[in-house]
């Protein structure tokens, strides 16, 4: 991981964190943990979609915020945390859901993979800019879209095509205004970064 205070260029938001007196690694956990947190709070925002058995939620904003800020390796810990502390009782899913949550689990398996993706390109500059920002973000909703969508048709006997509707067609509109709101969130807290 790229360490900031030792005068290398940050590769993520989180690197511009202090190590303080305990340490990178300490500041890592503690950075894993909250981004994990951050998620779990966001699924709290969930709205049933009329027709489907997938909530409407601030999961996938948190989960690629936590991917961008974080990083490849953070983002990845972060999520797995956030799925498996679900997983064994912590009741931080949509609306207040633990265990295995079927039809969506998908997605939060997806959550892994997109944080990680998004982690992996914003080490590499994906987030400093509007444009860059959209695609990642994009690519990183696709990749939630990607995992969630098999695991609803696998679970709920759905075709392919009511399942890309059901399943991520209905939930474009909104990930898009939260891709909006990353693109103008990200590149702004890299110019006050930089100053």
């Amino acid at each position: 991981m790229v360490n900031a205070a030792a005068g290398a260029r940050p590769a993520v938001l989180s690197d511009l964190v202090p190590t303080g007196a305990l340490g990178a690694r300490a500041r890592d956990a503690v950075l894993v943990v909250a981004g994990a947190g951050l998620t779990g709070l966001a699924a709290q925002l969930s709205f049933p979609m009329p027709g489907s058995v997938v909530p409407v939620t601030g999961q996938t904003f948190a989960v690629v915020l936590v991917g961008a800020a974080l990083g490849l390796n953070r983002a990845a810990l972060s999520m797995a945390l956030y799925v498996l502390a679900g997983l064994a009782g912590v009741p931080w899913f949509a609306e207040g859901s633990h265990g295995f949550v079927g039809a969506t689990f998908g997605y939060l398996l997806g959550f892994v993979a997109a944080a990680s993706l998004v982690g992996w390109l914003a080490q590499r500059g994906g987030d400093r800019t509007v444009a860059r920002t959209v695609g990642t973000m994009i690519l990183g909703t696709l990749v939630v879209y990607a995992f969630g969508v098999p695991v609803l048709i696998s679970v709920t006997g759905m075709d392919l095509g009511t399942a890309l509707i059901e399943g991520a067609g209905k939930f474009v509109p909104g990930d898009l205004l939260k891709i909006a709101v990353a693109a103008g969130l990200l590149p702004a807290a890299w110019r006050l970064a930089n100053r």
